[in-house]
């Protein structure tokens, strides 16, 4: 990740939501920052959601809960800001100060009485009453300014209806803002477990759950083994880690809502577990689509990304590896 100059634009190149998140972890210290190289989020305007905006004031610092959207494979709201003189950007990325961090981080360690007002922490959440122990992602909402989203996509085996509080701090502000929020599910899910391993050389990798609803795809798989190289990713260059592309039965690409890349030598076991947009109407079958990126060892960067000669930012290209698609038939929703 290249360094940068102000802390707007740092927050901006690691935490951009409908882009790419900061993962976090409901109880986790700090969160854990990926650089963003593509993604489509699902259009919040064109889901159904289960609350009206509910508003809260302290301080001059008015905060709004809204959005509220529960399908069985996501839970996400977002929060609005509004006051005079606020920091233009609005997630806080001040560090606890007895927080482990590397020395580039540790200039974001600010005592509370030092820090700029107006900032929003992470969330705290409730289901039930109860802490809700999930990952997550958590940063700007790049479709409307001064606003927030917090999405969350191992749910564990959250009900179908309940009351889930959020707990939001403030930089400056003492006393943590509290929404409560009756959610129900919407929709219907279906799940299928096909446990199915595809395999190419040392590398394979197993679906374990492919999750279907009307607003999202959530795809859960298993993979072990070196990545395969094409010619082009041998010598100088190197494969990244294995993504997965999902394909419906018209041959339509599902927009994957994050993909998030580390500048460091891939593992050789990993466990994914993504959101992609929502399948046509009443799919046959779906093709999982193996592919990397290549990258240059000497940083882990990725050849070919960056700001190309028209101005648009450019991820990389895609190395598919058509031994290890995988079709999987999906049962009458």
């Amino acid at each position: 990740m290249q360094q940068t100059n102000s802390k707007s634009t740092f927050l901006k190149r690691v935490l951009l939501t409908t882009s790419a998140f900061a993962i976090l972890g409901s109880g986790a210290a700090m969160p854990k920052f990926i650089s963003p190289i593509a993604s489509a989020a699902t259009d919040a305007k064109s889901e159904q959601t289960t609350s009206s905006n509910q508003s809260l004031t302290q301080d001059g610092v008015t905060l709004k809960l809204g959005d509220v959207f529960y399908d069985g494979t996501r839970l996400s709201f977002s929060i609005e800001r509004e006051g005079k003189n606020l920091p233009d950007g609005v997630v806080s990325l001040y560090i606890p100060m007895d927080a482990k961090a590397s020395e580039s981080l540790k200039k974001y360690m600010v005592p509370e009485k030092d820090q700029k007002k107006g900032y929003i922490k992470r969330p705290e959440i409730l289901i039930d009453g109860k802490a809700f122990k999930s990952f997550g992602s958590f940063g700007d909402k790049v479709s409307k300014k001064n606003t927030v989203q917090a999405e969350y996509n191992q749910l564990g085996s959250l009900p179908d209806e309940f009351e889930m509080t959020v707990q939001v701090g403030v930089t400056r502000i003492s006393k943590p803002f509290v929404f409560k929020v009756p959610v129900k599910k919407e929709g219907n899910m279906v799940s299928v477990k096909p446990n199915k391993t595809q395999k190419s050389g040392d590398f394979s990798y197993t679906v374990k759950q492919l999750d279907i609803t009307s607003h999202t795809t959530r795809l859960v798989l298993d993979s072990e083994g070196q990545v395969p190289a094409s010619p082009k990713q041998t010598g100088k260059y190197a494969p990244s880690m294995m993504y997965y592309d999902i394909v419906d039965d018209q041959g339509k690409t599902l927009q994957q809502q994050k993909v998030g890349f580390l500048n460091k030598k891939p593992r050789t076991k990993y466990h994914t577990d993504e959101l992609y947009s929502a399948i046509g109407s009443k799919p046959q079958y779906v093709t999982i689509k193996p592919y990397t990126f290549t990258v240059d060892p000497s940083d882990w960067s990725i050849v070919g990304q960056g700001k190309g000669a028209d101005g648009k930012f450019k991820t990389g290209d895609k190395t598919y590896i058509k031994e290890l698609e995988m079709t999987i038939p999906v049962p009458a929703q």
